[in-house]
């Protein structure tokens, strides 16, 4: 790949990586760190070996086809379709309140302002809003590979003071989790990590959007690299979290609250309080970054999915079909947030847990979908990535299983 080709085609990936680094790494790996140490690494690195193939699947279809998996899954069957809308209806107001209020709570201690949650969650939709409006998919491709890098910087600096401050020895063992408690935390984890299988579906979308936007058709080579960049780097990130709550958190004895607002002060408080008040900045960037790549990231996913379904299903062309949506999503939020704005905690349980249950329907249609007569031939997966698609299924039915026997 040229220089050329590879810069046009770096964007979707990265903006894989903004929508997948959110409360996946910054909530739940950071309390895998905490309340785990280093424990649940396997667990980490085993969930994105397994869920690899279904989310590349999702740029690959889309450089083969120059369709989105959701005008595959209308192949398979209008009910398919049906099913998803459902799914996708009954979980993105659940899931944009998540990464919301924890985006509002870090900007309430990184700006001051006021410490009212809701008015930040208004405020910071209102400027994505006001983001995607106005540069529409182009600025939000180039906007998020200025963000994923002050990301990456911020993060890596910050563990390197974790490593270099941290007196304790480390305990590298392994942790299954037993109890339900545990249990649920696991599934929790494994629910979002990188992130829920759907944002396959976004991953194919901005593909799409990203080939009508430069006029270029993405080659599969092409499509896959970008998409390899940004999931090495969801790996990397969630590692560096999981680092940053063993380094810092873990036997701390610090209970995380389920509000916003506390949770981000506490989250900021116990660096700085480890590491020293000159890493606040660092820790403070690295988090909001985190949280608000996602929040954009999500706002502008879940209504082109919505909107996309919609036009499938009804064989109807809806002229502002996105920006209802858009508006819908804002108002469905800012509703669940006036009720759960003082239990976080079971907001990002419910959303992860859903997650990772319904992980296997996604899984199992990216595979039917990439090996199937609506796929060419040449773009296919090879069998590795076949075999490791299988096992991946099994591991995802058999986690789900596991733990609804367990709960």
């Amino acid at each position: 790949m040229n220089k050329k080709s590879f810069l046009q085609s770096l964007g979707p990936g990265l903006l894989f990586a903004g929508a997948a680094i959110g409360v996946s790494h910054l909530v739940q790996s950071t309390k895998a760190g905490a309340e785990f140490g280093f424990g649940l690494l396997w667990a980490l690195l085993l969930v994105h070996v397994f869920k690899y193939p279904f989310f590349q699947f999702g740029p690959r279809y889309a450089a083969a086809t120059g369709e989105t998996l959701l005008d595959g899954y209308k192949k398979l069957g209008k009910s398919v379709l049906t099913i998803y809308y459902i799914i996708n209806f009954a979980t993105m107001f659940t899931i944009q309140a998540a990464v919301t209020i924890v985006t509002a709570g870090l900007a309430a201690q990184l700006f001051g302002f006021t410490t009212n949650l809701v008015i930040w969650s208004t405020i910071l939709m209102c400027i994505s809003f006001i983001f995607l409006i106005v540069g529409k998919y182009k600025l939000l491709d180039n906007l998020m590979k200025y963000i994923i890098i002050i990301l990456s910087i911020s993060t890596i600096i910050a563990v390197g003071v974790a490593l270099f401050s941290s007196k304790e020895a480390f305990d590298v063992s392994q942790i299954l989790p037993s109890g339900t408690v545990e249990i649920t935390f696991l599934i929790a984890f494994l629910g979002w990590m990188p992130a829920p299988l759907d944002v396959s579906i976004w991953h194919s979308i901005w593909s799409v959007e990203k080939s009508k936007s430069t006029f270029i058709k993405i080659k599969p080579k092409d499509a896959i690299f970008d998409f390899n960049v940004g999931y090495i780097g969801t790996l990397i990130l969630g590692i560096c979290f999981v680092l940053l709550g063993a380094l810092v958190m873990y036997k701390s004895g610090e209970t995380f609250s389920n509000k916003g607002g506390v949770f981000a002060s506490q989250l900021i408080t116990l660096y700085t309080k480890n590491l020293g008040n000159f890493s606040y900045i660092f820790i403070a960037i690295a988090a909001f970054t985190t949280m608000f790549s996602t929040t954009l990231t999500t706002l502008d996913a879940s209504p082109r999915a919505m909107n996309r379904t919609s036009k499938l299903l009804f064989n109807k062309e809806f002229k502002f079909g996105y920006w209802f949506w858009i508006t819908f999503l804002c108002i469905g939020t800012f509703i669940i947030l006036q009720f759960y704005l003082d239990n976080m905690g079971s907001l990002v349980k419910i959303a992860t847990i859903l997650s990772f249950l319904t992980a296997p329907f996604y899984a199992i249609l990216n595979y039917i979908l990439v090996t199937g007569k609506h796929m060419p031939k040449e773009h296919q997966p090879n069998l590795f990535t076949r075999v490791l698609s299988i096992v991946g299924i099994v591991f995802l039915i058999g986690f789900s299983i596991w733990y609804l026997f367990n709960i």
